[in-house]
C-alpha cells in the first residue's frame, strides 16, 4: 500500500463517519459527554458487526486483504451511497494492487474513428468525449460551439477543471459557479479512487492544489459523486442561457472514457437557444473558411 492509498483511505472514511449522528444511526441511546458530534469508531464497529479493533485497523488506511463482506457492513453502517461504496470499493482494490502491476493501464487514451463518426452523425445534438481528468478528446461541431470559451482559452487539449479554477470566464460561463466547483472536484476525486496510479491525473490533481485555494479546499472533503444525468446550465457568450439535459455514457469498450450528449425539451427557450447555436456554429464555420 502506498501512504497515499493510506491517507486517502483514513480522510475518507473520517468524512464519512464524522456526518452521521448516533440518532440516525439509530443510536440515540448513546448519550455521554461526545467529544465529536458523528459517530465513535466503536459504534461504526458495532454496526458493521466487526471488532473495534479491526475497524480501527481499517480508518488508519490499512484494506489490505479485507473482504467485499466487510466493505458492505461498512458501506451500510457510514451510510454511503452509490458514488461512496464504489469510491471505496476502488480504494481497497488500489490497496491490494501494487503501482508496478498497474502500469500497464497508463497508456495514452484515445478515441476510435468509429466513435468519431458517431460524434460527427450527432448533427443538431451538442456532444463530446472526455477522459476521467477531464480532458475534451473529442468533440462535434455543436458541441465545440457550446464550449466555445473553453477551446477559445486553450492552447492545448481543453480541459474542463483547468478551465473552471484557472479561467475568469468561467465564472460567466456557468451561471451555477459554486456548483460547478463541486462536481469538478468530486468528479475527479472519484477518477482518483478509480485510477490512482495514473501519473497524469495526479499531476493535474497537484497543479489544481498548488494553484486554488478553492479547489484545495473541496478536495480535502472527500466527496465523490457519479454524474450520469441531469441538467446542466450555461451562460453562452452568443446565444444566452442555456438549461440543458444531460447524458454521460461510459464507453465500455474504451475504459475511462465518457461520451456527454446535450438536448433540451422542444419548445423551450433553450431548445430555441440550441437551434441559434447552431446556426451560430454554422456562421463561425463560415467565417474561419474564408478566413484561412
Amino acid at each position: 500500500m502506498s501512504s497515499s492509498n493510506r491517507a486517502d483511505v483514513r480522510d475518507f472514511l473520517v468524512t464519512r463517519r464524522a456526518r452521521i449522528t448516533p440518532q440516525q444511526a439509530g443510536l440515540a441511546f448513546y448519550g455521554g459527554n461526545r467529544r465529536v458530534p458523528g459517530l465513535r469508531r466503536e459504534e461504526v464497529a458495532m454496526l458493521a458487526g466487526v471488532s473495534a479493533d479491526y475497524y480501527t485497523r481499517l480508518e488508519k488506511g490499512n484494506l489490505s486483504g479485507v473482504s467485499d463482506t466487510v466493505l458492505g457492513a461498512i458501506a451500510n453502517a457510514l451510510q454511503l451511497d452509490e458514488a461512496e461504496r464504489l469510491h471505496l470499493a476502488d480504494l481497497a482494490r488500489a490497496a491490494n494492487t501494487s503501482p508496478a502491476r498497474a502500469a500497464w493501464r497508463n497508456v495514452p487514451q484515445q478515441v476510435r474513428p468509429g466513435i468519431r463518426l458517431i460524434l460527427d452523425g450527432m448533427a443538431d445534438t451538442p456532444a463530446f468525449i472526455r477522459n476521467g481528468r477531464l480532458d475534451i478528446l473529442a468533440v462535434n461541431t455543436l458541441g465545440r460551439a457550446l464550449y466555445s470559451p473553453v477551446f477559445t482559452s486553450h492552447g492545448g487539449t481543453p480541459n474542463l477543471a483547468r478551465f473552471r479554477f484557472f479561467n475568469p470566464a468561467a465564472r460567466q460561463f456557468y451561471p451555477d459557479f459554486t456548483d460547478s466547483a463541486h462536481t469538478t472536484v468530486e468528479l475527479l476525486r472519484t477518477e482518483a479512487g478509480r485510477d490512482p496510479f495514473n501519473p497524469s491525473l495526479t499531476g493535474l490533481i497537484g497543479e489544481l492544489s498548488t494553484r486554488s485555494e478553492e479547489f484545495r479546499t473541496l478536495w480535502a472533503a472527500h466527496n465523490v459523486r457519479l454524474h450520469r444525468t441531469g441538467i446542466k446550465h450555461f451562460n453562452h457568450p452568443a446565444v444566452g442561457r442555456l438549461d440543458l439535459m444531460f447524458e454521460a455514457m461510459a464507453l465500455e469498450a474504451d475504459g475511462g472514457l465518457t461520451l456527454t450528449a446535450y438536448t433540451a425539451e422542444p419548445g423551450t427557450p433553450s431548445h430555441d437557444g440550441l437551434k441559434l447555436l447552431e446556426s451560430w456554429a454554422a456562421t463561425q464555420q463560415q467565417e474561419g473558411i474564408r478566413s484561412s
